[in-house]
Formats: structure tokens, C-alpha cells, sequence
């Protein structure tokens, strides 16, 4: 047993008789003296597992009960060893970022490739092996396949095995599910996080039409079997409000059952079409978000106080459909405006082929400008000390309006400011979204600015007077850097080449100390 690594039990016995997904089979583990109790699942071949995450080393102990007769040992005592280099643990929400268990932060830089498990063998290991040399550290895809365009294929195996012509969830198909697990366990290797999307609309064969009853049976096995994994995240659906067979309420269920059966906490969230998961509720880690406004990306982390992530935003490619043919220079502003106010972007590819194998839906390989740009937007950001956080707005209207009830400071406030800050909610969002500024900083370690598709000869800055920087100008389409100034604080006029997509990036001179926040 090593922490952070998965630790799995395994026993004999004859099938279940009854439901194959929720079975009596439970193992108790004990560390420090705080007990958690592992549900076990029954995988097929009258092989019953229970697997267990340990999040700390130490001394362990283990006790199984059950009402099934299995052979094996039932109790017994392990050496939980400290994780081993690389192994950080799962991710979790630290305010509006992402750390893993051992402190590490995470920049969330993801992809999405939605029906990939349910390819042909060849197309699936073409696609890991895109992965691979690709940027990206997490991936989007759906347990159920995928009926959409591009995406017609029946698999050759499902989640659930049919009774009388109907699926049923009490009878899982466990080739299916060790299939999945390999992949899962590829992707770990990879340092790739597993965003799994349990349910979506998209869908000919019927598991959108599932009962409430049925969709418990299949979370209460999906989490039995996976939670054990450290690199699993839980996706309610890829556009919940499109799921025209579920009530409103199931989802707040749904959210209430994943968070209470699995122990170990890993992130959960819920991906819209067009109405926002109520991102509030309490057991919703982050903002999983299908929307272009990045520019309200410090707005959405103030309202929720936590991580935000622009899931889809849209996809570099050639398809009629206009979510579907971003310019490659288009997606990545996308990224570099999200990333610049301290949020997270996630990338897609609709780039049509004559053999119809489009990334975004069964994977294949990655021919698009933007991967490896991507990638470059990565590097710069891990560099950096600590995360990023937005600036307020010069436009902090409740700060403005509060000062302006001093005669004396309202002297002080342009009159144009004064007359922005008295517009109404509407208006003012529209102000907010053509002239907010992208603008961040990590303490006074690091400020960055993203330009966007603005074109100056000359970026002004005010930099802390007791610190010196040096200024690189940075181009996110050429991927070059190139420092202009150095020994500079205070008012300082950074000259720049007048084109779009530039990013100033002043840095600290003093040789990093390590993440600001520690």
C-alpha cells in the first residue's frame, strides 16, 4: 500500500444473486484511528473487489464483512508507504484555483474528446498515444456513447448489459468497465486528470431515459468501482439542461449521493447548455461553464468563490456550425483571457477530415494550430511563483459609488468614471465586458497583462516601489519572449510591437521563494 496510489482487495465467491451493481460487501480501513468504510463491487467472474485510496502513510488495518461466502482473508494489517516522487494526489478546489492533496498547485489545461472509450481498439490507442504529446492534462469524456454528429457508431460494448431487451443497471457489462479502467489507468500515467461525464443527451439508445431509481443503481456502481482513483473528477452531464427525461431535482440528488458516497471528495460540477448548474450548491466544487465570456471570468469567481473553467467554449475547426469553426488564433485568446484573470480553459478540435474521425467526439490526431500554442501558454504559467488573481476593476463600482458620497474624493473621480458608475446593472455589464482590463498578478511577485486583440505601441504600468522587475513582452502566437525592460519599478512605459495577442509579463528580480500563498 503507497499513499495516494490505489490499494485493491480481491475475493472469490459464486455470483450474486440479485443485483450485480450494489452488492453486501464492505471493508472498514483504519489509520491514525479514523475509519472509513469502502463499499466493494462485484467485477465479474465471481471476482468481488473492494479498492481503497489512502490520502496519508502510516500503519493501516483492514477488517471485510459481507453477506456474500467469499475465500481470502478477511482482515489484515498493511505499511502505507509515502508517496512516491510525482505522486501528488488528487486535485481539489483552494479557493478560486486548484491544488493538489500535497499542496501542489494545478494548472487545469484540459481537452475534450467525448465518445473516445467507445471507438474500435486502433482509433482508441492513436488517440492515447495524441495524448501523450499533446499539452493537456485533463480530458472530457462520456461513460455512455455518443449519438451526434461525425458520431453515429454503436460500440462494442456498453455500461449495462440488457434483460428482456432493456438495459439494466443491476447487470453491468464488466468488459465494458475493465476497458474503461485501463484507459483510466493510461491516462494517470500520463499525469492526465479524468473529467468523466456521467450523463448527456445525445443519446439513441436509452440510457437518458433512465429512471431516477436506475441512475442511482448506476452512480452507486460507478462510484463503488472508480472513487479509488486519484485522478478522477465527476461531471453530473455534458449539458444537463438538455436532459429533457430528468426532473430539476434529481440533480441536487444526484449531487447529495456522489458527495456522501464517496469518501474521498474528488471534484464535482455540472456542464450546461444554456442555463448555468447552480453553481452554489454546496457539493459543486467548480464552475464547469459552456460559454465564450471569459472576460466575466473575475466576475463568476466572485459570485462563487470558487474555480472556473470555460469546459466549452467553443472549437478550432472548419464545421458549419458556428460553435464549431473557431480560428485557431480565436481559441487561443480564449485560453489566454480565462488563464489571465486566474481561470482555466479547456481546449476542443472540430477540423473536418475525409475519413470523419473529428478530435472532439472519437480523438484520432491532433492537426490543429492551437495544441502546441496551448502548450506554450502552460509553460509560461507553471513558471510562475503562484497562482494568478484578477485585479479589481478600476470600475469597482461599489468602491466608486462609496467614494463619491465624499464630496472631497468625488472631486477626485473623472466625470466620466462618476457617470459609469451610476449605470444600471445592465448597461454597466456591457461596459464591463468591452473595457475591462485582463489583468493579474501573483502578490507583488508577478503582474500580468493580456492585450488581446488590442494593438499598442506602448503599455503603461505602476510597479511596486520597494521591489526591482524585469518587463519581457510575450507574442502567444509566435510563442516568443522577449525582455524589454530590467531594474525598473514604479511608472514604467513598456514599448511592445503593435499587434494582437500580446502578453506583458513583469517579474520580481529577486530569485523565487516558492509559491507566494505558502
Amino acid at each position: 500500500m503507497r499513499q495516494f496510489e490505489t490499494f485493491e482487495l480481491e475475493f472469490q465467491s459464486t455470483a450474486p444473486q440479485g443485483s450485480q451493481s450494489i452488492i453486501d460487501l464492505k471493508t472498514t480501513f483504519t489509520m491514525d484511528g479514523a475509519e472509513k468504510e469502502i463499499k466493494g463491487f462485484y467485477a465479474g467472474n465471481n471476482i468481488y473487489k473492494v479498492r481503497y485510496y489512502p490520502q496519508k502513510s502510516g500503519k493501516c488495518t483492514w477488517r471485510t464483512s459481507s453477506g456474500i461466502s467469499l475465500t481470502g482473508p478477511l482482515e489484515g494489517e498493511e505499511e502505507c508507504l509515502p508517496a512516491l516522487d510525482g505522486m501528488h494526489g488528487m486535485v481539489q478546489a483552494d479557493g478560486i484555483h486548484f491544488r493538489h492533496e500535497d499542496g501542489t498547485r494545478y494548472l487545469s489545461v484540459g481537452t475534450t474528446v467525448y465518445a473516445l472509450i467507445h471507438q474500435e481498439k486502433e482509433l482508441i490507442e492513436e488517440t492515447m498515444e495524441s495524448l501523450k504529446k499533446a499539452p493537456f492534462n485533463k480530458v472530457r469524456l462520456c461513460v455512455f456513447p455518443k449519438d451526434y454528429d461525425f458520431n453515429h457508431n454503436d460500440p462494442e460494448y456498453y455500461a449495462f448489459e440488457k434483460t428482456n431487451g432493456t438495459w439494466d443497471v443491476d447487470r453491468p457489462c464488466f468488459l465494458f468497465w475493465d476497458r474503461l479502467e485501463q484507459r483510466i489507468l493510461e491516462l494517470q500515467e500520463m499525469g492526465i486528470q479524468v473529467d468523466l461525464i456521467l450523463f448527456h443527451p445525445y443519446d439513441k439508445w436509452g440510457f437518458s431515459r433512465f429512471s431516477k431509481e436506475e441512475c442511482l443503481v448506476y452512480l452507486g456502481y460507478v462510484v463503488r468501482r472508480l472513487s479509488a482513483f486519484p485522478n478522477i473528477w465527476w461531471s453530473m452531464a455534458n449539458e444537463y439542461d438538455l436532459m429533457e427525461y430528468f426532473e430539476k431535482e434529481w440533480w441536487y440528488e444526484f449531487s447529495d449521493f456522489l458527495h456522501t458516497e464517496d469518501l474521498y471528495g474528488h471534484l464535482l460540477s455540472n456542464h450546461n447548455c444554456l442555463k448555468y448548474w447552480d453553481f452554489s450548491e454546496p457539493n459543486t466544487t467548480h464552475c464547469s461553464i459552456q460559454y465564450a465570456g471569459m472576460i466575466q471570468t473575475p466576475d463568476l469567481q466572485k459570485e462563487y468563490g470558487k474555480p472556473v473553467i470555460f469546459d466549452e467554449c467553443g472549437y478550432e475547426g472548419n464545421l458549419p456550425n458556428a460553435w464549431g469553426n473557431l480560428t485557431a488564433f480565436d481559441l487561443l485568446d480564449h485560453f489566454w483571457t480565462a488563464f489571465a484573470f486566474g481561470g482555466y480553459c479547456t481546449h476542443g478540435e472540430t477540423i473536418w477530415n475525409k475519413d470523419e474521425v473529428l478530435w472532439w467526439s472519437k480523438g484520432g490526431v491532433l492537426s490543429g494550430k492551437c495544441p502546441e500554442r496551448i502548450g506554450f501558454l502552460r509553460s509560461v504559467l507553471e513558471e510562475l511563483p503562484g497562482d494568478l488573481d484578477p485585479f479589481e476593476s478600476q470600475f469597482d463600482r461599489e468602491r466608486l459609488l462609496k467614494a463619491m458620497k465624499d464630496p472631497e474624493q468625488a472631486k477626485r473621480i473623472p466625470y466620466v468614471i462618476r457617470s459609469i458608475a451610476r449605470m444600471d446593472d445592465e448597461p454597466f455589464q456591457c461596459f464591463m465586458n468591452g473595457n475591462r482590463e485582463i489583468f493579474s498578478h501573483c502578490g507583488d511577485k508577478v503582474y500580468l497583462r493580456y492585450w488581446g486583440r488590442h494593438c499598442p505601441l506602448w503599455s503603461d504600468m505602476i510597479l511596486p516601489e520597494e521591489h526591482s522587475y524585469s518587463v519581457e513582452v510575450i507574442d502567444i502566437w509566435e510563442m516568443t519572449r522577449e525582455t524589454v525592460l530590467t531594474g525598473v519599478s514604479g511608472a514604467v512605459r513598456v514599448p511592445m510591437p503593435g499587434k494582437e495577442g500580446i502578453v506583458v509579463l513583469a517579474k520580481v528580480l529577486e530569485s523565487w521563494c516558492g509559491d507566494y500563498r505558502k
